[in-house]
């Protein structure tokens, strides 16, 4: 077997709301080969791994693998498992996995389930795939009966996961966000957060908040300013003063008298800070070693008491937790070393800050502080006795904590209030010494003394895990009170999300609804095929249909309201880029795509694109076209109608009967009635605008362009937006500056020219019909196609063509998609050639020369000019002098019997009028028809294919950005998947 590479799809996608891996794998010799053709291989693989003994497998019950293997099963079935198993032992517990053929035998994706925050760039998924895969090859080698050995192997993946996995507070404020439906998706793999959309975006990391103050977080690492502030407002503070030298230190102990503590200036976490300093040679020593950190130390006065870490959040007391030493409990048999080792065991112990406690080390502190004792690492004491290994208490070196949260006074409460609001924190960590938080600061009666207590440190970025997960006593949600100040409840944490999604006209509903909303006072971020637009301006030029586009609008904090083009690709190779939408969009299903990433057939696309109308929030609002009996049937998949969303159906066909069903039930419908477009509910109508007024839609023949404008009108009232002020946007909706390249008119002499950039089937067929309903004349069409379409979808595209146009100018792509140059020239050529004998049929070479030759072979008729690249496409209209046409003409032909109802239906008529139209063009009727004939011919044996140049084709190559090429690559995806 081989592993030929892995992908991360992020969550959700069409598995599971989770991430998922997807590893491409090879069978190789194993291909068609069963468990039950290796004898033993089932028994020893179990041996080997017994946690297999509770996998499910398709059975739905324990034991399901193990019985699939001793019926037989395939091999990319068993590396599944393997897989599973081993990142659960490897400290990475999930459950899901499916394995897929991928189109070939012995060719299978194995898809398997990514913790959620784990990052998507993470080599975790790839080596248990790479480990798996040798456990098996190893467990069917005949040569040796050796059990393999992958303890060590399993050690380092799985400290790598140890290192990836999120910090314990991070961890619980993306869980604590997400009980709140607010959504939370880390950085890398950082322990930075974002969470919410746009406007109403914010960023965590642990206890640090994008409400953070930057002078707050300077304050709390300078301790001395620190001291100052705190002391200035009152708020009790320890003796001391910074020194820059160890005899500075020295007489600064003098003066202050012992013991005293010396630290780090700017230290933290209890690094280089030395306790209980009684002689000038102790405090030489504990100033070099604070020194260590900066030249400036910190000498102060030991307060007597006990240590306390007290959380503020936005000046309220969140936790309070008492700290402890690390220490162990003598059994009178145990080494003080072999106890530490005992205590380390403990599963909440971890590196760092990767857990609930840190590992207690046995170093030069510790050690030091065990003499002070009298003891060492190698003594053992006596059955009952606690021995600390420290005199400070940190967390980070090995410390517990107890929860006190309940029992801080009044008067202690107001002092951590006033420290935190001195620093100016949001979040601040209050560490502080006095004897008893359950006491008053004050004897009551007046007469009494003060109880010491003294503020020590101010922490920004405070550690949250003493206080999730004490050692003892009640744990503390401080990640939801951090999560409550910034998002208070009945708070927005989310913008409205609209995704559109379906074969055709996405861009354009994309662009109508957020033309809509723009002009109705809403600041408007929008993804789709062209690049991401915020406010109207394009931020980012690229194919923007993919979830990494949707991304960065919904991080762009000035964004209220977030429209998505939602590609296919998209989908399957990178997941949705939200969580969920308030409104899902599917303009229409079609054969598009269909071969790309083993999707094959119809209903496999439409599983792809209900993604979106599946993940809509409860209650929002799923618009589908009534008029594609695919699309409206997602209006049944259970998990659609488990969020009970609003149905909205639109439709162009008078009397359509899935919308005179879902009119009679009471459903939302968008129609035209009387020429208006019209939102009906029962009896109720709202005339919204007359498809005559709609711009860009001639007059309402452009059909394509009228349903459009109904799911766009759907899609914004179900984001609240009124009538009034759709039909105010929609009618200032002005296609050559709003919607460029879909559409646009121009006129070149007496030759109106139709810029387009449907590349389908259903889409030339809508094109080539309004061009005939609009204009008079003999159209010629100047065309390339995407030469990563299946050949006979190329074939349906070129019928659609030659249905509607006797003459065509045929050009490739710079990017063959994986074509050979000429090999898309001849393709087109001959089902041109097929589609309508006698179809006058010529190559060009480029954008720009295929345009100048229909030209001339329209002599003044309609040319539909389909492009690839709409920069190439714009620099071809201004080779040849294209003008815009502002106002595009009403329809000139209005009979019954007129193409955009029949079409040219006699083969004979069509190669006749294809000649006609040939013979008018040049001068000397012979001599033209030859040459139409020759052309065509050339085309046909692939000979025109030839006259391009690798020179021209390297000409037309414009060089995108490894990020554009990310992007286009998310909008192509993969297989026969079912969730």
């Amino acid at each position: 077997m081989r592993l030929i590479d892995v992908r991360h799809v992020g969550g959700p996608n069409i598995f599971t709301k989770s991430p998922v891996a997807i590893a491409r794998l090879e069978l190789d010799e194993l291909t068609c080969r069963e468990t039950t053709e290796f004898g033993s291989f089932a028994q020893r693989l179990s041996g080997l791994l017994p946690g297999l003994g509770a996998h499910h497998c398709a059975a739905g019950q324990p034991g399901g693998f193990l019985a699939a293997m001793g019926k037989g099963t395939y091999f990319g079935h068993v590396t599944e498992h393997v897989m599973l198993e081993l990142s659960g032992l490897a400290g990475r517990p999930v459950n899901l996995g499916r394995t897929m053929w991928a189109g070939a035998d012995g060719r299978y994706d194995l898809m398997t389930e990514c913790p959620e925050d784990e990052p998507a760039d993470s080599g975790v998924p790839a080596n248990l795939l790479r480990l798996a895969v040798r456990i098996v090859h190893e467990l069917l080698d005949d040569t040796t009966n050796a059990t393999p050995s992958f303890d060590t192997d399993l050690q380092q993946i799985a400290a790598v996961c140890e290192r990836e996995r999120l910090g314990v507070s991070t961890a619980a404020i993306a869980a604590a966000a997400r009980r709140r439906g607010i959504p939370a998706r880390r950085v890398a793999g950082l322990s930075l957060l974002r969470l919410g959309y746009g406007c109403h975006r914010q960023l965590v990391w642990a206890g640090l908040t994008s409400q953070t103050s930057a002078v707050g977080v300077d304050i709390a690492a300078n301790k001395q300013i620190a001291k100052q502030l705190l002391a200035g407002a009152g708020v009790p503070v320890a003796d001391g003063v910074t020194v820059r030298s160890a005899a500075e230190a020295a007489a600064a102990l003098a003066d202050i008298g012992g013991p005293v503590v010396v630290k780090p200036l700017g230290g933290s976490q209890g690094a280089n800070l030395t306790v209980g300093v009684r002689s000038a040679s102790e405090a030489a020593v504990a100033y070099t070693k604070a020194a260590a950190v900066n030249e400036a130390v910190l000498v102060e006065a030991l307060v007597p008491g006990t240590d306390y870490r007290v959380l503020v959040i936005d000046g309220q007391i969140a936790a309070a937790s008492q700290l402890r030493p690390a220490s162990v409990t003598g059994d009178g048999v145990h080494t003080i070393g072999q106890l530490v080792a005992a205590a380390n065991t403990d599963p909440r112990r971890g590196a760092g800050h990767s857990r609930e406690l840190t590992v207690i080390k046995i170093d030069a502190d510790a050690l030091s502080h065990l003499d002070s004792l009298g003891l060492d690492d190698h003594s053992v004491p006596a059955a009952g006795q606690v021995v600390s290994l420290r005199r400070n208490a940190n967390l980070s070196t090995g410390g517990t904590s107890k929860d006190v949260t309940d029992l801080v006074h009044p008067e202690v409460a107001e002092v951590c209030r006033r420290a935190a609001a001195v620093s100016g924190l949001d979040v601040c960590g209050i560490d502080l010494r006095l004897t008893d938080i359950a006491a008053p600061l004050h004897d009551p009666s007046g007469h009494g003394p003060s109880q010491p207590c003294a503020v020590l440190e101010l922490n920004a970025c405070p550690g949250l895990r003493m206080h999730l997960s004490p050692t003892e006593g009640r744990p503390r949600d401080a990640a939801a009170a951090l999560v409550d100040s910034l998002y208070p409840p009945g708070a927005s944490a989310r913008i409205p999300v609209i995704s559109v999604t379906g074969t055709n006209g996405k861009t354009t509903t994309v662009r109508m609804i957020g033309q809509v909303l723009q002009q109705a006072g809403t600041r408007v971020g929008i993804a789709c095929t062209d690049g991401v637009y915020v406010g109207g301006r394009l931020v980012y030029a690229a194919d923007a249909s993919g979830p990494r586009s949707a991304e960065m609008v919904l991080d762009d904090p000035t964004v209220e309201a977030a429209v998505l083009e939602t590609a296919r690709g998209g989908i399957v190779r990178r997941g949705l880029g939200y969580d969920r939408a308030d409104v899902a969009v599917v303009t229409n299903i079609a054969p598009d795509h269909l071969g790309d990433d083993n999707i094959d057939d119809l209903d496999e696309l439409v599983h792809v694109k209900a993604l979106i109308a599946e993940e809509i929030r409860d209650g929002g609002c799923v618009v589908l076209n009534a008029d594609d009996a695919a699309v409206a049937a997602i209006a049944d998949r259970p998990a659609v109608r488990a969020h009970a969303p609003v149905i909205a159906m639109f439709s162009l066909e008078p009397d359509n009967p899935v919308l005179r069903q879902h009119k009679a039930a009471g459903g939302l419908c968008y129609e035209i009635v009387d020429g208006q477009l019209t939102e009906t509910r029962g009896a109720e109508r709202r005339p919204i605008l007359a498809a005559a007024d709609l711009p860009g839609a001639f007059g309402g023949l452009a059909a394509h362009v009228v349903a459009n404008a109904l799911a766009a009108i759907a899609a914004c009232r179900a984001a609240g937006v009124s009538v009034k002020e759709i039909a105010r946007g929609l009618a200032a909706f002005v296609p050559a500056a709003d919607n460029p390249g879909r559409g646009g008119t121009f006129r070149v002499g007496d030759s109106p020219v139709i810029v387009d950039y449907g590349h389908n089937a259903a889409a030339l067929d809508a094109t080539g019909r309004l061009v005939h309903a609009v204009w008079s004349g003999r159209a010629v069409a100047a065309v390339t196609l995407p030469g990563d379409r299946r050949d006979d979808l190329l074939v349906d595209s070129a019928a659609a063509i030659a249905r509607w146009f006797p003459a065509v100018v045929v050009y490739e792509d710079s990017d063959k998609r994986g074509r050979q140059t000429g090999e898309m020239l001849a393709l087109m050529g001959s089902a041109l050639s097929a589609a309508r004998p006698g179809i006058v049929c010529r190559a060009a070479e480029n954008p720009a020369d295929a345009l100048r030759s229909a030209l001339e072979l329209a002599a003044g008729a309609p040319v539909l000019f389909v492009y690839e690249k709409f920069a190439l496409a714009m620099d071809a209209l201004t080779a040849v002098g294209a003008e815009p046409w502002p106002d595009p003409p009403r329809p000139v032909r209005t009979d019954p019997g007129h193409p955009l109802v029949t079409g040219p239906t006699d083969s004979a008529d069509a190669a006749q009028a294809a000649v006609a139209s040939a013979t008018a063009v040049v001068a000397g009727a012979a001599q033209a028809a030859e040459a139409a004939v020759a052309d065509a011919a050339a085309v046909v044996a692939g000979a025109a294919a030839a006259a391009i140049t690798d020179a021209a084709d390297a000409a037309l190559v414009r060089p995108r950005s490894e990020a554009d090429a990310a992007d286009k690559d998310a909008a192509d995806a993969s297989a026969d998947y079912r969730r």
